[in-house]
C-alpha cells in the first residue's frame, strides 16, 4: 500500500488522535530525560512578543501554547457543546441525565480523594481540580481500537460523559482559576461580545468577522485576568448553527477545525507539557501528596464516581443502563474516564507555576492516566470476549 494511502487511512481512524497524543507524550518523556532536555526547556521558555508601540503581549512559548493554542482547542469544545445541545446527544434531558450524573460523580470523587490526601498541605491544595478531567481524544481513541467489540450505546455514553466533563472543566476554570480581575478590560470585552451576538442573531455566513472578533475577545479576556481559553468557548457559542442561506457555519468550522486540533494542537500541547524528568525519582516521590492525590483521584476517584453514581441511579430506578451494555463494560468505561491527560495537565499548569510542583503534576497525571488506560482497555476487551462466548453458547 502506498505511503499516502496508509497515512490517509490512519488519519481517518477514530483512534488516530489518541495515538498521536501518546506519541507526543512519549517523545516529551524521552527528550526531557536526555541530553536534549536543556534545549527542550530553553525553547519552551523562549519569549515571543507581539507589540505595537511597545504595548502588547510578551510571553514564553509554553504560555502561547497553553493560553493561545488551547483557546482554539476550547473553541472546538464550545462548538461541539453547542451542536450537541441544539441537535445532538444533549438535546433531550432524559438522554443526558445518566451520563451527566456520572460525569458529576466522576468530578466530585477525584476532587475529594485529592483533598483528603493533600489535607494540611497548604501549597498543594489548589490542585484539587486536576484529577477531575477526562481526555476525550485518549478515551475515545482506546475505545475505537476495540472497534465493534464495544456496543454503540456505550460509545455514546462515553462521548456524552466526556463532553459534559469538559463543560464541568470550563466552569471550574471560570470560577476557580481567575486571577485578579481588571474590570476595564472586561468592560471593553463587551464590545466584541456584542458583535458576536449580532453575528449569531442575523445568521452571518462570513466567518472572518467572527474569527476577528474572537481574537479581540481573547486578548481582552487575557488582559482582564480571566483565563483566556474561556474566550474560545464564548466565541464558539455565538457561531450560527444556520446562516441566512440555510447553510451551517458551525458544522463547517467544526469539520474543518477538528483535524488541526486533534492532530496538531493537542499533540503540541502534550509535547510541551508532558516532559517529566524521571532522573532520581523513586516510588516515594510518587507517594508524595501531590502526585499521589492526582494519580489516585484519576484511577480510583473516576471509577468510584462514574461507576458508583451510575449504579446508584439504576438501583433506585431513576435510570437504566444503556441498551446492550453490561456492568463490566460500564466499569471499563469508568476506568477510561480516569485518563485525564490533556485537560489534567492543562488545569495543572493553571494551578502551579513552580517547576518542582509541575514535575509532580506531570508524574501524577501520567501515572494515573496510564493505569486507567491499561485497566479500562483490558476490562473492555475481556468483557467483549465474554459476550462473544455467551453468544456462541
Amino acid at each position: 500500500m502506498p505511503l499516502t494511502q496508509a497515512l490517509t487511512r490512519f488519519f481517518r481512524h477514530e483512534a488516530a488522535g489518541g495515538i498521536l497524543l501518546m506519541l507526543a507524550a512519549f517523545m516529551a518523556l524521552v527528550i526531557a530525560n536526555s541530553d536534549l532536555n536543556a534545549i527542550y526547556r530553553g525553547i519552551l521558555e523562549m519569549k515571543l512578543s507581539v507589540l505595537l508601540e511597545g504595548q502588547g503581549l510578551s510571553k514564553p512559548l509554553i504560555l502561547w501554547i497553553n493560553d493561545g493554542l488551547m483557546a482554539i482547542f476550547f473553541f472546538l469544545i464550545g462548538l461541539e457543546l453547542k451542536r450537541e445541545v441544539l441537535e445532538g446527544k444533549l438535546r433531550k434531558p432524559a438522554d443526558v441525565m445518566l451520563p451527566g450524573m456520572a460525569a458529576l460523580g466522576g468530578m466530585i470523587a477525584p476532587a475529594l480523594i485529592y483533598l483528603v490526601l493533600n489535607r494540611g498541605q497548604a501549597d498543594t491544595l489548589q490542585g484539587w481540580a486536576i484529577p477531575t478531567a477526562t481526555d476525550i481524544a485518549f478515551a475515545v481513541g482506546l475505545v475505537a481500537l476495540l472497534g465493534s467489540r464495544v456496543p454503540a450505546a456505550l460509545k455514546v455514553f462515553l462521548l456524552t460523559l466526556a463532553i459534559l466533563d469538559d463543560l464541568g472543566a470550563i466552569i471550574i476554570i471560570a470560577l476557580f482559576y481567575t486571577e485578579e480581575l481588571k474590570l476595564i478590560y472586561l468592560a471593553f470585552a463587551l464590545l466584541p461580545l456584542a458583535g458576536l451576538l449580532w453575528a449569531n442573531h442575523v445568521g452571518l455566513h462570513r466567518m472572518a468577522p467572527i474569527y476577528l472578533l474572537g481574537v479581540v475577545l481573547w486578548v481582552l479576556v487575557l488582559k482582564s485576568g480571566v483565563h483566556a481559553t474561556l474566550a474560545g468557548v464564548v466565541t464558539a457559542f455565538f457561531v450560527p448553527l444556520t446562516d441566512r442561506f440555510g447553510k451551517s457555519p458551525l458544522h463547517s468550522i467544526e469539520h474543518a477545525l477538528t483535524p488541526y486540533v486533534y492532530f496538531l494542537i493537542v499533540p503540541i500541547f502534550a509535547f510541551a507539557n508532558a516532559g517529566v524528568v524521571l532522573g532520581g525519582l523513586t516510588l516515594s516521590d510518587l507517594a508524595a501528596p501531590l502526585p499521589l492525590g492526582i494519580a489516585a483521584g484519576l484511577f480510583l476517584g473516576k471509577q468510584i464516581g462514574v461507576f458508583g453514581m451510575t449504579w446508584l441511579l439504576v438501583r433506585v430506578g431513576a435510570a437504566r443502563l444503556p441498551e446492550g451494555v453490561s456492568w463490566v463494560q460500564l466499569w471499563g468505561i469508568a476506568c477510561l474516564a480516569g485518563i485525564g491527560f490533556t485537560m489534567s495537565l492543562f488545569i495543572g499548569s493553571l494551578s502551579f507555576a513552580e517547576d518542582h510542583h509541575m514535575n509532580a503534576v506531570r508524574l501524577g497525571v501520567l501515572a494515573g492516566s496510564l493505569v486507567s488506560a491499561v485497566l479500562g482497555y483490558v476490562v473492555l476487551r475481556l468483557a467483549a470476549k465474554e459476550e462473544d462466548q455467551v453468544a456462541l453458547a
